[in-house]
């Protein structure tokens, strides 16, 4: 009796083990049928990065964007693992806005007030099922809470809301202000630029 509990339980832990493995996939290959191991992986040509900044008292919308996004493509056997200790660079040229004029003063003004010019860098960290993306800014290291959501296990969606004075980046928004100031003037003659940015990360896990 107590060897027929013994075999039950070493059943029991088999199949507790198996069910922590990877998850798999099976495909048939004409006749054939193979097992495979599903593999996420995230490329920077299948992401974008979007922002909203706002602009007089009633904090008008002003939307634009990144065009490159730099970062060696980098995969996992779920979401959570490709995106986890991704280090990413972006160039701060290309900065876009459909509006060129615009474009040049945040270039110029905002980004050219700043330390470190060129680029803005970053790592996604993922502890406890908590995003952070760990963005270096103006010679400032600060971490980003980010509000994710992954849809059909492949499409990926990061959003946080920046501050800029944890970047101490309020010197560079006065700047801009100053050569945006009839434009960032609203109906109660106050011109002003919000310190908070909106960031969204938008991506898509190819499958290797």
């Amino acid at each position: 009796m107590k060897r027929i509990k013994l075999i039950t339980l070493l059943v029991l832990a088999i199949g507790i083990t198996s069910c922590k493995q990877d998850k798999k996939e099976t495909k048939t290959e004409g006749n054939t049928t193979v097992e495979s191991t599903v593999i996420y992986v995230v490329k920077p040509e299948a992401t974008s990065v979007k922002w909203t900044a706002y602009k007089t008292t009633e904090k008008v919308p002003v939307g634009g964007e990144f065009a490159t996004l730099n970062f060696e493509d980098k995969k996992g056997n779920s979401p959570q693992e490709a995106l986890n200790n991704l280090e990413f660079s972006i160039p701060i040229s290309s900065l876009f806005t459909k509006d060129d004029t615009r474009d040049a003063k945040l270039k110029a003004s905002f980004f050219g007030a700043m330390l470190d010019t060129e680029l803005l860098k970053g790592t996604i960290k993922i502890n406890d099922d908590k995003y952070i993306a760990s963005i270096t800014m103006n010679g400032v290291t600060h971490d980003l809470p980010l509000i994710v959501d992954i849809t059909d296990e492949r499409r990926v969606s990061m959003k946080g809301t920046m501050d800029l004075k944890d970047w101490n980046a309020l010197n560079a928004l006065e700047t801009l202000n100053k050569v945006c100031f009839d434009l960032h003037t609203g109906a109660d003659g106050v011109s002003k630029t919000w310190e908070d940015v909106a960031i969204e990360v938008s991506t898509f896990l190819r499958e290797k």
